[in-house]
């Protein structure tokens, strides 16, 4: 993204292109977000979650937990194997206490969590030249060796194209040029949203 002289630099790609869900669907998946993880903490039962048809489509979501702007565990499905908000119910529990990367939340930190859902599309096969930098999230695969990244992680390092596949590549545990070596290259998009004050910093994928 590099500046020009005399004319305006370019805006930089935004990682949230997609609009589907509406202020309050978004707002009442935030807050079911939040109840899977208080309700475990303490112990009882979540309060019940009456779903519009809309939320209870059958998507792929990730949620990413941030602590003092900090990444705090992320979880996702990536295929719509569940209703959305019981998606957003499991993959919020799961990055709170169940992400390898992290101890498991503690109560004490429940005020400072902050929650970011990410929504996907169905995903589609895509040649690496239809790849769009913010707008595309991609997978790469060849044989057992898989690896994701949200559509907002690129925006956010401010990776080429060529980066975002080489790096998607070394999260599957390939070589970053196993994207020209036949690896199976699929993409989708993400309607991305967070608590107020959250920033996404595109650190889950």
């Amino acid at each position: 993204m590099p500046p020009s002289s005399e004319t305006s630099a370019p805006s930089p790609p935004q990682a949230n292109p997609v609009v589907e869900y509406s202020p309050e669907e978004r707002r009442l998946l935030l807050q079911y977000a939040h109840e899977a993880i208080l309700s475990k903490l303490e112990g009882r039962a979540p309060s019940p979650f009456s779903a519009s048809p809309h939320l209870a489509d059958s998507r792929g979501a990730f949620t990413t937990l941030y602590c003092n702007q900090k990444l705090r565990g992320c979880v996702g499905y990536p295929a719509a194997v569940l209703p959305l908000y019981r998606t957003i119910f499991e993959t919020a529990r799961a990055a709170a206490f169940d992400d390898p990367r992290f101890v498991p939340l503690a109560l004490s930190e429940v005020p400072s969590v902050k929650v970011s859902i990410s929504v996907l599309s169905p995903v589609t096969p895509i040649a690496a030249h239809e790849i769009e930098i913010g707008r595309h999230g991609l997978i790469v695969s060849m044989g057992p060796y898989r690896g994701l990244l949200l559509p907002q992680v690129p925006v956010e390092h401010g990776w080429d194209l060529a980066t975002f596949l080489e790096q998607t590549c070394y999260k599957a545990g390939l070589p970053g040029d196993a994207w020209k070596r036949g690896a199976a290259i699929e993409a989708f998009s993400a309607e991305i949203f967070s608590d107020p004050g959250c920033k996404d910093q595109g650190l889950c994928g």
